[in-house]
């Protein structure tokens, strides 16, 4: 599957709608689009898959490693895959989008906010490609997409201003429509505020197909997605996994690991389901402070309350700690009651606590690690978390912030919360299976 990379020069310049409106113009031209995003995001895939259909392909070189990360691409479906890059192109210590573009050998698209330039764009694009050249990577930016750009002599000037070894792939008009509301944690969610398909058609036709195709590539040292674990239905373990508006952020490559080892079971807490009959119980991260009055009126809390006490594995990462503490207080000042499986109280703040790629090293066993093995992943989160006197970790956080600055993962029977989200790459997944 070929692919590009679309890099932007900051955070901010529209890389999201340069990548919907890229996926709707290849697609209009007869192509079957893969979409993926550079880095630990789990919103911005969300708009990916609505205007596509497919799940977007996670690509974080910190969480999955380069062979895990060419695992990953390969398990992408499609003639052409588009990577929406985080941040600037460079931006990001370990993970930038810059360093998987160069570990897959993909071209660099660059994301340009030409709204108050011209010429200046081109002059951009020089500087970013000629960085990559200064500090001896290889980083390969083709040219540019210039992003809220006029028509006629601006377009004009941008183009013209390009040295021929940089191809103008078009603009992306400016249009109020395209904008995507955003909160905590970052955009709205794909089925929340999908951008509107008319203003993302007038986006696409800016665009000049047959030259982003020409120049995407073969990904260089493509490996084979992972082998399934055989299994016979007799010996698959039940999972029940959390899956509604208050539990959202989920990695394709989780849910597909599960399914390969396990029967998945979804059940919907705040739409009152009950816990389905599981041998373990995952809770993902999400929004459930958005739903805290109807979690706490949700059976499924006490069942899973009830399921850890019997020594049920379960597992909540970040929405799922959450979920499984004591009490969760809003940013209202309303204080519901949760699980109560974990002796933590968690209250939301106005800004953000923890944003990272995290290391966690495991000081006793778990269900996600033994003792003296380390995980890698990811934190972003709005909350704290009061813990009790009698608490347990089950990590030495050797970076990130985790739950108290020095340790993550809280474990109460066999029963663990942690801050951090992982990646299936990390091993994590197979270790809770494997206890189950």
């Amino acid at each position: 599957m070929k692919g590009l990379v679309l890099g932007g020069t900051a955070s901010g310049v529209g890389k999201t709608v340069a990548t919907l409106a890229t996926i709707r113009a290849l697609e209009d031209a007869g192509h079957a689009v893969q979409p993926a995003k550079a880095g630990p995001d789990f919103i911005d895939p969300s708009h990916h898959e609505r205007v596509t259909g497919r799940p977007s392909r996670t690509l974080d070189l910190w969480l999955q490693g380069e062979d895990g990360l060419r695992r990953n691409y390969a398990r992408g479906e499609g003639d052409v895959c588009v990577v929406e890059g985080a941040m600037g192109l460079y931006d990001g210590d370990g993970s930038s989008t810059a360093a998987v573009a160069e570990t897959l050998g993909l071209p660099v698209v660059l994301v340009v906010d030409a709204s108050a330039g011209m010429e200046s764009v081109a002059a951009t694009a020089l500087g970013f490609r000629a960085y990559a050249d200064r500090i001896g990577r290889g980083i390969d930016v083709v040219g540019v997409i210039a992003q809220r750009a006029h028509g006629g002599r601006h377009a004009d000037g941008i183009r013209e201003a390009l040295p021929d070894d940089l191809t103008y792939f078009g603009r992306i008009p400016p249009n109020d429509d395209l904008a995507v509301p955003d909160r905590h944690l970052g955009l709205h969610m794909g089925d929340e505020s999908p951008v509107p398909d008319d203003a993302l058609d007038a986006a696409a036709e800016g665009l000049r197909t047959e030259r982003l195709v020409d120049i995407s590539r073969e990904p260089a040292g493509a490996l084979e997605p992972a082998t399934a674990v055989e299994s016979t239905d007799g010996d698959r373990p039940r999972v029940a996994v959390a899956r509604d508006d208050a539990f959202r952020f989920m990695y394709p490559a989780t849910i597909e690991r599960l399914r390969e080892r396990a029967t998945v079971e979804p059940f919907a807490p705040i739409a009152g389901d009950s816990l389905p009959p599981c041998d373990g119980v995952y809770l993902p991260g999400g929004y459930p402070e958005l739903h805290a009055a109807e979690l706490a009126m949700s059976p499924a809390l006490d069942e899973v309350a009830s399921a850890a006490a019997e020594g049920t594995p379960v597992l909540g990462e970040c929405g799922g700690l959450m979920a499984l503490a004591e009490s969760l207080t809003t940013v209202d000042g309303e204080t519901h009651a949760m699980a109560g499986v974990l002796p933590a109280d968690v209250r939301m703040c106005d800004r953000y606590q923890a944003l990272d790629h995290v290391e966690l090293r495991a000081t006793r066993d778990a269900p996600t690690a033994s003792a003296g093995s380390t995980l890698r992943g990811h934190e972003f989160h709005y909350s704290t978390a009061e813990i009790g006197t009698d608490a347990r970790f089950a990590f030495d956080v050797e970076r990130g912030t985790g739950i108290d600055g020095d340790n993550d993962g809280l474990i109460e029977h066999q029963t663990l919360g942690t801050y951090c989200h992982v990646h299936p790459e990390s091993g994590a997944f197979d270790a809770f299976l494997d206890g189950l």
